[in-house]
């Protein structure tokens, strides 16, 4: 029997949680909206910030972006990401997807933005000695605001999409092979086969919150990525990311477009990877990108 995404939900030890909001503040910024948000959880009552930015009119439902915020050892950033940006990114993500027409969500993860009051290291072990995952806790978190996004008058539930770059990039694979309400995936910088990095001692550059028992026994994140078939995916990699070796690369990709060939949807799958660029976004990663979503989720491309 081939790997499925239920049993990816049993090695993640991921629960269903859901989002509930208790503060909404609206900023106008002229060209976009921002709304400050503050959910909490029914588990344990934490506190989650989020960000939403959108287009200033509100003229019926749009295409979403759920937009995963990135590691790279900034546990203060977190879901600021989406209005501040980061080193790695050309510039603020969220303003560029409302000028293009998107409603975007972007929520703190577990240890980072305001939650980092807790270490990864600290919330990896105890994640694992209750069995569960840091990981999968963030993709149980991710899939609530999915949800949540979801039911927002303004949004088109059956366009909505997923992005990010590093740690957001595999929130994104991973969440979409788990949930096929995410239409289409488009991911930066954090795609590679997790037994050619162990090969390769390149596994001890990523973070913690990875720790997943006995998944490379089972499967790869090459095949956990093509479960997303036949939903259109692409990939952006730099060839020269210490994170993502080229040969780990091309044996996810592989597997990946295994799956996509097998589900008949192999065009729906496409790569770009740059020769001499590491682990950052490239003006040529952030067009293809926008050019993905807006072709896979009908949002209007701005002049």
């Amino acid at each position: 029997m081939s790997f499925s995404a239920e049993r990816l939900r049993t090695l993640l030890g991921l629960a269903d949680t859901e989002l509930f909001l208790d503060v909404c503040v609206m900023e106008d910024r002229g060209s976009y909206i921002v709304e400050r948000l503050r959910f909490r959880t029914p588990r344990n009552g934490a506190e989650i910030r989020g960000f939403l930015t959108r287009p200033p009119v509100n003229d019926g439902p749009r295409p979403a972006i759920l937009y995963a915020h990135a590691h790279g050892g900034r546990y203060e950033i977190g879901a600021n990401e989406l209005l501040g940006g980061r080193p790695a990114l050309l510039s603020p993500p969220g303003p560029v997807l409302a000028e293009h027409g998107f409603v975007t969500l972007c929520i703190d993860m577990p240890t980072f933005g305001e939650r980092s009051i807790v270490r990864e290291s600290a919330a990896t072990k105890a994640a694992l000695w209750y069995g569960g995952t840091l990981f999968g806790q963030m993709l149980s978190e991710q899939q609530a605001a999915l949800t949540w996004l979801s039911m927002r008058d303004d949004v088109d539930p059956a366009r909505i999409g997923m992005t990010g770059i590093s740690m957001g990039a595999t929130l994104s694979y991973f969440l979409a092979a788990l949930d096929p309400r995410i239409a289409a995936i488009a991911h930066l910088c954090c795609y590679a086969d997790f037994a050619t990095l162990v090969a390769t001692g390149a596994h001890d550059l990523h973070g913690h919150y990875l720790t997943i028992p006995g998944l490379l026994m089972e499967t790869s994140t090459g095949e956990i990525a093509g479960l997303v078939a036949p939903r259109p995916q692409l990939i952006c990699v730099g060839l020269d990311d210490p994170l993502t070796p080229p040969q780990a690369v091309e044996q996810a990709h592989a597997a990946t477009r295994a799956a996509y060939r097998a589900a008949g949807a192999e065009r729906n799958l496409s790569l770009v990877a740059e020769p001499d660029i590491g682990h950052v976004e490239t003006p040529t990663m952030r067009e293809a990108v926008l050019a993905f979503l807006s072709h896979h989720l009908g949002a209007p491309v701005s002049d």
